[in-house]
């Protein structure tokens, strides 16, 4: 049973940040063995130019390919272009989220959940993030 999972890098973000596209950036992946140990994968080919990759959620799912999902949420999210940036080439799977985006889903949300307090949340941590990307690849 496959594993989809978001894991996050302190050092793409900063580079992100540096080269102006965003520090919000996450790497979607599917994994056939456990999220921990692709994470390592990660880690030990320095995928991106990085390895301080962290898990910060996962989820287990009946089917799907790490392409068919990272499609999926790239139709609603932007996906960075790993052919554009030389020190991520080949790097599939890494979104700029908006933390905006993210609050108004969490607002939508809470509403359709009859939740009486509809107050923005003063914080999007990196959870809510890979809350919402798992949701939205998963369709």
């Amino acid at each position: 049973m496959p594993t989809i999972f978001v894991a996050i890098s302190k050092t793409v973000q900063e580079w992100a940040g540096d080269v102006g596209l965003s520090k919000s950036i996450f790497k979607l992946g599917v994994s056939d063995d456990s999220a921990e140990d692709a994470v390592a994968a990660y880690n030990a080919e320095k995928f991106a130019a990085a390895d301080d990759w962290k898990l910060v959620k996962k989820q287990k799912i009946d089917d799907g390919t790490e392409e068919a999902l990272v499609a999926r949420l790239a139709a609603k999210e932007k996906e960075i272009d790993p052919n554009y940036y030389p020190k991520i080439r080949g790097a599939r799977g890494l979104f700029r989220i908006k933390p905006q985006a993210v609050g108004s889903a969490l607002l939508v949300q809470r509403a359709l959940a009859g939740e009486p307090d509809l107050q923005a949340s003063a914080k999007i941590k990196p959870k809510d993030i890979a809350d919402f990307m798992i949701r939205n690849a998963l369709g």
